[in-house]
């Protein structure tokens, strides 16, 4: 079967899953995470294949990272199908309504989106999650996956189409493509307008904007992560470094890891050692402007000067970027000229300085005095994400199940004529 079948043919399933009874949905994902547990030896089998195989890829530690299962990220991918599972059902509510003034009683009643199509790299576990979150909100799936990750996302989606024999469905509404040998191979799926509604890649820089180039359906984008923690001088020292330390090297692969740290001038000389000291117990590598390489280097730390167009990267690893900044200002200023709209942070004692700067950051996150790692689905009770909007059409941060519906409006009258 090519491309454009297999597509017509979950297009054509996007009904039925639309129709289902809340309770089947409930039901098929509860016995998915049952058999997630049961299949842990294949999945992790795979995995295993999946990792041995890595090394001719040549992928990064962070990509290893992602790639990798063990008995508790299964574990952990179980118990989020049963919290989806157990959420209100996000389909067929009354979300507004009002009568006009001839009579006509209009509702507006949540649907689903109908077809969506998810680009990720290495992270198997999102094969789980992407395909529970669709199912829930009566929304069909195509998955593309990593060429690094192929093993375990078969593995994994067996036991979806498994749970779909079992409830007599169709495995087109849960479809995961084969491996590509490079990105133009893509260009079919992402012009595949009459069969999609929504792509939503996840993975690196390269990745989005070959997507948001090329595609020809609504793209919601989950872009790269360049995450800011601002420290201003009035912060508690001992709280903000836990905050930053946890920030960046909790799990550096992550997008909503800490890249950059920003300091208030005003206690630069105080703060920085301390936090630096704090880093470089768990293995951080410090990179920065002149001023905080000047602190850092007088009290015998290592510090790499980096040239200003470094604060647009996203290391994705144990690599922190430092700036010197001359207060809420200069700050604002930098996390606009090189922020990508995911999450940024403020750790002050000032109740006026952390409002405007709550309301001045245009991302999709901000947090006061807490670490941007939080920026995720299970974190803020969705059970699981698509992955983190960074954009602002449709939904924005993490998308949970009901980010994953749209709206109708369903119209009653009584023989009303305009």
């Amino acid at each position: 079967m090519n491309l454009q079948e297999q597509l017509q043919k979950t297009k054509a399933s996007k009904s039925i899953l639309a129709a289902l009874e809340h309770k089947v949905r409930i039901g098929f994902l509860r016995d998915c995470a049952d058999l997630l547990i049961q299949s842990q030896e294949a999945i992790l089998k795979a995995n295993q294949e999946d990792l041995n195989a890595a090394k001719d890829f040549g992928l990064s530690s962070a990509m290893l990272e992602r790639l990798e299962l063990n008995p508790q990220k299964i574990t952990a991918m179980a118990e989020s199908l049963r919290q989806i599972a157990d959420f209100p059902d996000p389909l067929n509510r009354i979300l507004g309504g009002f009568t006009n003034h001839c009579g006509l009683r209009i509702e507006k009643v949540s649907v689903p989106l109908g077809v969506i199509a998810t680009i990720y790299e290495s992270r198997p576990n999102v094969t789980s999650d992407v395909a529970a979150l669709c199912f829930k909100s009566g929304n069909a799936c195509v998955l593309k996956g990593g060429k690094e990750a192929q093993q375990s996302n078969e593995a994994i989606l067996k036991v979806f189409h498994q749970n779909l024999q079992k409830y007599h469905l169709s495995q087109d509404c849960m479809v995961l493509l084969p491996s590509m040998r490079n990105r133009e191979e893509l260009k079919d799926l992402l012009g595949a307008k009459d069969s999609i509604d929504l792509v939503i890649p996840r993975g690196g820089e390269g990745l989005i904007s070959f997507v948001a180039e090329h595609a020809k359906v609504p793209v919601i984008k989950h872009d790269k992560g360049v995450c800011h923690i601002f420290a201003h001088h009035t912060c508690k020292i001992p709280e903000s470094i836990a905050v930053v330390v946890n920030a960046k090297t909790s799990r550096p692969s992550t997008c909503n890891a800490c890249e950059t740290l920003l300091v208030d001038s005003a206690f630069a000389a105080e703060f920085l050692p301390q936090v630096a000291k704090a880093l470089k117990e768990k293995g951080t590598i410090l990179k920065g402007d002149a001023s905080s390489c000047d602190i850092l280097a007088s009290c015998g730390i290592s510090c790499e000067q980096i040239p200003l167009e470094d604060y647009h990267k996203e290391y994705g690893e144990n690599i922190l970027n430092l700036r010197v900044v001359g207060g809420i200002r200069e700050a604002l200023e930098h996390i606009t000229q090189f922020g990508s709209g995911h999450s940024e942070a403020i750790l002050s004692e000032d109740y006026s300085v952390i409002e405007h700067f709550l309301n001045a950051v245009d991302s999709a996150c901000v947090y006061a005095n807490a670490s941007t790692r939080f920026s995720d689905g299970g974190e803020f009770g969705y059970g699981a994400e698509v992955g983190i909007s960074t954009t602002k059409i449709h939904a924005r941060g993490p998308m949970g199940v009901e980010s994953l519906t749209s709206y109708k409006y369903k119209v009653y009258g009584s023989g009303q004529v305009r």
